[in-house]
């Protein structure tokens, strides 16, 4: 079939979930909720680690790091797939394609090394307790902090800009609700055995070190309460851990099965809803798992919720 550079193209469809008018509706209402919801919870947890003094830790430092990752990478995808649901034509120009592919890539791969980084900053706070405060200093967790945006944005950068080098064959649209790697390369007539090597490569090798590094701090953290006496303590010590190992296995769970397959067992009917889970439903459920799950920042909110009261 015959193809052009995709930059000539000015527009491109997302077909996105239905046609159907009703279940359009029924959606953009369900997606809305969840998105306030997004929202409003990871701004909530920024807001707590930063006033309270009680939380000026490393963890909850990376804690509100991430709250601000899931507002961001939810922010690239939902507001357009929400204005699509009302919209006559689902349009999306090639500019705004790109850039949503580009910052969601670079987002959501930061937020992979930054949940290793939490592993290995739960490891050495349960492993290494007396040497915590001097190897995790502010400087430090700034710096890993950098790091994984630097990692992240290397990676989208890497990319995008074999994307942008493919041709396109004569067709705009998009089988999917936001403009994502795997649906983009059913519109590449040229050749992208080296487009998905390169894929599989980087992503592999982004999944295979973090994912590492989550699985032996995790290893490390759990031998470390076995070999406690108390019972007190092995609970308090496990109970640290519980919410981001929660939110490490929705996550990495969801991608690994996104993207470190063969290209012939994508079925974008079925990605979507697996792509849905990523994007839209884990930046939503990570405050919640963060609130329910951890005492320190459920007492904050209640004397917060209490002052709000009393001034009142």
């Amino acid at each position: 079939m015959a193809g052009e550079n995709c930059t000539l193209m000015e527009n491109f469809i997302l077909l996105g979930f239905t046609d159907h008018l009703v279940l359009k509706s029924i959606l953009f209402v369900v997606f809305l909720l969840i998105y306030i919801i997004t929202v409003v919870g990871n701004i909530v947890i920024i807001w707590v680690v930063k006033i309270d003094s009680n939380l000026q830790t490393p963890m909850y430092f990376f804690l509100s790091n991430l709250s601000f990752l899931d507002l961001c990478y939810s922010s690239v995808v939902t507001p357009k797939m929400l204005v699509n649901f009302l919209a006559h034509k689902k349009i999306i120009s090639y500019t705004g394609c790109i850039l949503q592919l580009y910052f969601y890539a670079g987002l959501a791969t930061t937020e992979c090394y930054l949940l290793a980084v939490m592993a290995y900053d739960r490891y050495l706070a349960i492993c290494n307790p007396f040497m915590y405060t001097h190897i995790m200093s502010r400087r430090i967790c700034i710096s890993l902090v950098g790091l994984s945006y630097l990692a992240g944005f290397l990676n989208s950068t890497i990319q995008t800009g074999f994307s942008l080098q493919v041709t396109c064959c004569k067709t705009n649209v998009i089988n999917h609700f936001f403009c994502d790697g795997p649906p983009l390369s059913y519109l590449y007539c040229s050749d992208i055995t080296l487009n998905e090597l390169l894929l599989f490569t980087v992503v592999g090798f982004n999944e295979v070190t973090t994912t590492s590094l989550v699985f032996v701090s995790y290893c490390c953290i759990l031998s470390t309460i076995i070999r406690m006496n108390s019972t007190e303590g092995r609970y308090k010590a496990f109970s640290t851990c519980t919410s981001h190992l929660t939110a490490v296995t929705l996550f990495y769970g969801t991608l690994l099965f996104m993207y470190l397959r063969p290209t012939t067992s994508y079925s974008m009917n079925r990605d979507k809803v697996v792509s849905v889970f990523y994007t839209v439903i884990i930046p939503m459920l990570n405050p919640i798992i963060y609130s329910l799950k951890n005492k320190e920042v459920k007492n904050c909110m209640k004397k917060i919720f209490k002052r709000m009261v009393t001034c009142k």
